[in-house]
């Protein structure tokens, strides 16, 4: 007896196996950005967020990171993610082979006087040296996290080790302006965190 699976009906059926394989597989693969996996969502303490954009961190030619947002929905607009009162993340995976303390803890600073006004820097300026004593020296390959969740603050991660946390809405919101404020890190990088480029 001829099998059911012989000639036209086993081409059609292998077709269409490969074919759910594929986009199965799409469907679940974290995107991939200068080598580095770019999860399409994560889970912070039970609450599901998704990718809102990711890009590259320049300096003169060089590639310094990958730098991944997260949110509980997708927004285009920073000043409606700068408003968000949800759980956000940052993940900052390093390309660059070794940025010291003192190179993070200027970048910081700039950053925050960049993008905040006086008055607002006077009311963060406790919790700025807080943030900048959590930090160690980095190599590629390391990954720093800013988990935001409103009852707990900004938990700093280095290679999945909780550092610290800091308190307040505000200062998360003064760290997201250094790549989404109007003096970002790098502009390019702003509009690929946004979802306009990767």
């Amino acid at each position: 007896m001829k099998s059911p699976f012989d000639g036209a009906a086993a081409k059609t059926l292998l077709i269409s196996a490969i074919v759910v394989l594929i986009f199965g597989v799409q469907s679940v693969a974290a995107r991939e950005i200068a080598g580095v996996a770019v999860p399409e969502s994560v889970t912070l303490k039970n609450k599901a967020l998704v990718l809102n954009g990711a890009g590259i961190r320049k300096k003169l030619f060089m590639k310094i990171y990958v730098c991944a947002l997260y949110l509980t929905a997708k927004r285009t607009a920073a000043s409606e993610i700068l408003a968000d009162p949800e759980a956000k993340r940052i993940v900052m995976s390093f390309l660059y082979k070794e940025v010291g303390v003192e190179r993070q803890v200027e970048g910081w600073n700039k950053g925050f006087r960049d993008n905040n006004s006086g008055e607002e820097l006077k009311g963060l300026q406790d919790r700025i040296n807080l943030f900048n004593s959590l930090f160690t020296t980095v190599r590629k390959g390391d990954v720093i996290r800013f988990d935001y969740m409103p009852e707990e603050g900004t938990q700093v991660w280095i290679n999945d080790t909780l550092n610290g946390i800091v308190p307040g809405e505000d200062f998360f919101a003064a760290l997201l302006k250094i790549w989404l404020g109007p003096k970002p890190a790098e502009a390019n990088l702003k509009d690929a965190l946004l979802g306009n480029a990767y």
